[in-house]
């Protein structure tokens, strides 16, 4: 087989092995490597004793908001189409294996919900349904779903306060904006923290304040979570612990000077966060929003609570580390225990890195085109060179080992002797050995062929005629000589690039089809 078709046969393997990778096998990582239900660490353990609870934030399906294009361009559509695929493998291959029992989604489910007209809404909302495989009911095929609402679902109090539509159609599908429901023996209240800090003469902010009125007046013997989209205050630059990758964010809070609505906050109040503390009293919350990692420790009246504030599903939302988290809940609390938070146990799992796969599907696409374009014509001369090397050793040591006998017919003649009886014999005569001088002529014999020094002579004057007649030309033999030396060279490149477009061909041939079936297959299957 020549070189250059070991080289494709090569490429082909590599590349096949990379989009099966990139492709398929890094969304296995998750579920069979490196992450695990964290009630499986502790000790004596079972499943029976907790209910899985897996946790999604801010997929934040992309639209014409997103990149402030119309809803129908060619480069949106692709790159909503590739965005939709990544969080679909994310959730169906990355989450879904761990089996959870419970499935919570903490907002920003949309990119631009308040601002989309109803067929462009429901356009999303199909999308965010076939992305994470749910049913008419909501539901993600048995599993029971709860949702909480998001800023890009419903806006601030600013924006809700004057599209009570954007309300009633996120609540005819994803539920009340406030509510409370259990998981194994925890409560779980999620509030419309977007409201939260409105203007507190307006409903809006009254009917939250409300709700949170009369979770605190209800007495339970059951611990509560906290679930907001928007993160509890926090000081400027409070660290964020081993998972952060971007910096921190500092807080941010704008109201409109004449409704006094929000229209920006990165964080609830300081003194909304310690109300919602003192009056729920969690054991433990969980927030989204920041689309980046971060755990802090709050201190209330009640003692400390720690929040988990969990980054995007989406690699597209600015963190190229997306990630979810594993909760388990367990089934019976002993209320005797000093510290309830530690009866639920929680592991932040991160998904394939999606920027990293395409950096290296460009990289590979450039070594292969090198690869393909610079490969010598017989494979690369130092293979060769240590391939000969050896070979010669393995000659030498061989014939080293062989002893080369001394032929006794060297330097003699038999001549032909016949008796008196009429008999031939041959009788062996050493014939003498000549000794060379300097001044000899050099003759070299090929039987009876003898090579003087007479040839020699003729050839130097046929070469002299030759350089005589050229000189005669006046300098045209150099330019006789370069013309096909650059034909030459032109003509090796043209071969070269034909037989890399030929390669490149016979690579996609094989490796093509391989990435649209993977690439479908995800999109379409259920």
């Amino acid at each position: 087989m020549k070189h250059h078709h070991k080289l494709t046969v090569a490429l082909c393997l590599i590349w096949a092995i990379t989009i099966l990778y990139g492709e398929m096998f890094a969304f296995w990582v998750p579920s069979l490597f490196t992450c695990s239900w964290p009630h499986h660490n502790l000790l004596k353990q079972s499943d029976e004793k907790f209910t899985k609870v897996a946790i999604v934030t801010d997929p934040q399906l992309m639209d014409k908001t997103s990149f402030r294009l119309s809803s129908k361009t060619l480069a949106l559509e692709v790159a909503q189409f590739y965005t939709d695929i990544n969080m679909r493998r994310s959730f169906v291959q990355s989450i879904l294996p761990f089996e959870p029992e419970v499935v919570l989604f903490l907002g920003d489910y949309f990119d631009g919900g308040p601002f989309l007209p109803e067929d462009e809404w429901e356009e999303s909302l199909s999308r965010f349904k076939h992305v994470f495989g749910m049913n008419s009911e909501g539901k993600v095929g048995d599993v029971p779903t709860f949702y909480i609402p998001g800023n890009h679902d419903i806006g601030y109090s600013r924006v809700a306060s004057h599209k009570l539509d954007v309300i009633d159609r996120y609540e005819k599908v994803f539920g009340n904006r406030n509510r409370r429901f259990m998981i194994g023996n925890v409560e779980f209240i999620s509030i419309d923290a977007q409201a939260i800090d409105g203007n507190p003469q307006k409903d809006l902010a009254l009917e939250v304040w409300k709700f949170v009125q009369n979770v605190s007046s209800d007495a339970t013997s059951h611990p509560r979570v906290l679930l907001t989209h928007i993160p509890l205050y926090r000081p400027d630059q409070t660290p964020c612990g081993p998972h952060r990758r971007a910096s921190v964010i500092d807080q941010r809070f704008w109201r409109h000077f004449q409704d006094q609505e929000v229209i920006y906050q990165n964080y609830v109040s300081q003194e909304s966060s310690k109300k919602l503390l003192e009056m729920i009293k969690p054991v433990l919350v969980l927030s989204g929003h920041d689309h980046e990692q971060c755990t802090v420790t709050h201190k209330s009246e009640t003692g400390s609570v720690t929040e988990h504030t969990l980054g995007t599903i989406s690699w597209q939302q600015g963190n190229i580390y997306p990630s979810f988290m594993l909760l388990s809940v367990p089934n019976a609390v002993n209320q005797n225990s000093s510290d309830l938070e530690e009866t639920l146990h929680t592991q932040l799992c991160f998904l394939p890195c999606q920027l990293y796969i395409y950096m290296w599907y460009l990289s590979l696409f450039v070594f292969t085109l090198l690869a393909l374009l610079l490969w010598p014509n017989h494979g690369i001369s130092f293979v060769n060179n240590a391939a000969d090397y050896i070979s010669n050793v393995m000659k030498l040591s061989f014939s080293s080992g062989v002893t080369k006998e001394k032929n006794e017919d060297e330097n003699c003649e038999y001549e032909m002797v016949w008796d008196a009886e009429g008999s031939m014999h041959l009788v062996k005569k050493v014939l003498p050995t000549l000794v060379k001088r300097q001044s000899d002529k050099p003759l070299v014999e090929r039987g009876n062929a003898v090579m003087r020094s007479a040839a020699r002579k003729n050839e130097a004057e046929q070469i002299e005629l030759v350089m005589d007649s050229n000189a005669n030309a006046g300098g045209s033999v150099s330019d006789s000589l370069m013309r096909p030396a650059s034909k030459s060279r032109t003509k090796l490149v043209i071969h070269r690039v034909i037989r890399t477009i030929m390669m490149i061909i016979a690579i996609a041939a094989l490796n093509v089809p391989i990435y649209m079936m993977l690439l479908f297959k995800d999109w379409v299957e259920q």
